[in-house]
């Protein structure tokens, strides 16, 4: 039996392990025991370790076949760079914000497959982006996707399924997309649309930096975009507190001590974005896929609407089970390709992927129409 690590025991991890272990033998690292005590699963076996010492990865990296990333952004890249360098494959979800391909080399050199952003957008909507780029030449890409709670609270109206820090660097870096086959770079939450969402109602779309490595790997797809999807209103609360430097890292001086604003804001915030243990949520996306196919104007749309079930966040099951489908690619030798792989790599695996979603009831719809 094939033995899997999983780094990092959030909400998303920890539904990572539980998946994996039905099937594998999996060991959940993470720094805080309670979140290692959140584990249902008897199988899984569990390990207090702070994982900000590149010596400690190593060594507890050692003996597994696989190993998953689901750390924060800022230790993603590192993470991944001390993994290679102990020659084990890897599926990571933290998306952090370095450039990937910067480790393509090492990892080649280490005989080392390493599936980076393999979630829900950044992840399973690269997949399916690439699936069809196999059979028609793409003209328009549009992916709009959010993760919010079932209840609307004032006055944010969003938790926090992911790292908040991580959620926080959505709202301040450039949001980059592609036009006419020229990188358009504006600044995050631009360009707010309101977009009626079936079962849902209406949202609020803005740019994000959500397309990452599809801006060079897709470069022959000229219109190009990804926004983040939050309820109306939430983003005019988040601009505020941008332009008045809360989301700062340049330190301050206050009353002689100095502070970075974003740690006195991550301080007041995260209590507030918190998922409680009563809390639900929903994760909507939708993308569609424009262009030629044998001749033929057409038009993909694919349409995700998954809701809180069995006790687990929507956000960790879409964005774990994307994973986990990963994982199980490299462990049965489907996948071998070595090097940095982002999800569009796994194009051609799309449908092993949707199958293993959708017994888990993560159902992609999907409407074809001629234009």
């Amino acid at each position: 039996m094939k033995k899997i690590v999983v780094l990092g025991c959030g909400l998303v991890g920890r539904v990572i392990a539980e998946d994996l272990s039905k099937k594998f033998e999996v060991t959940s690292v993470d720094y805080s025991q309670k979140n290692l005590d959140k584990i249902s699963s008897q199988n899984i076996r569990k390990k207090c370790l702070d994982l900000q010492d590149s010596v400690k990865i190593k060594n507890v990296v050692k003996d597994f076949d696989v190993v998953v990333g689901a750390l924060p952004g800022d230790m993603g890249f590192e993470t991944m760079k001390e993994v290679i360098l102990s020659k084990k494959d890897i599926v990571d979800i933290s998306f952090f914000p370095e450039a990937p391909f910067a480790l393509d080399q090492l990892a080649k050199k280490n005989n080392v497959t390493a599936i980076m952003d393999c979630g829900v957008a950044p992840g399973m909507g690269n997949i399916i982006f690439s699936y069809h780029d196999q059979s028609m030449e793409i003209n328009d890409y549009e992916c709009l996707v959010g993760g919010l709670p079932k209840n609307r609270e004032w006055p944010f109206e969003y938790k926090a399924v992911f790292s908040p820090i991580d959620v926080i660097e959505e709202y301040t870096r450039p949001a980059r997309y592609v036009q006419n086959n020229l990188l358009v770079i504006k600044e995050a939450l631009s360009d707010t649309e309101l977009i009626d969402f079936d079962g849902v109602g209406t949202l609020e779309s803005w740019n994000s930096d959500g397309l990452r490595t599809l801006i060079n790997t897709m470069n022959h797809v000229p219109n190009m975009i990804e926004k983040t999807l939050r309820y109306p209103g939430c983003v005019e609360y988040l601009k505020v507190l941008r332009a008045c430097g809360y989301f700062s890292k340049e330190e301050v001086n206050v009353n002689g001590q100095k502070i970075k604003p974003i740690d006195l804001t991550a301080t007041l915030l995260f209590p507030m974005w918190e998922m409680k243990k009563e809390d639900e949520d929903f994760t909507v996306m939708r993308i569609k896929i424009s262009g030629l196919e044998k001749g033929t104007k057409v038009t993909y749309t694919y349409y995700l609407l998954d809701r809180f079930q069995n006790k687990t966040m929507s956000m960790a099951r879409t964005t774990g089970y994307t994973c986990t489908a990963a994982v199980n690619l490299l462990a049965e030798g489907i996948y071998t390709k070595k090097g940095i792989s982002p999800p569009e790599y796994l194009g051609a695996h799309f449908d092993f992927i949707n199958n293993y979603l959708a017994k888990r009831n993560v159902i992609y719809h999907v409407k074809k129409e001629l234009d």
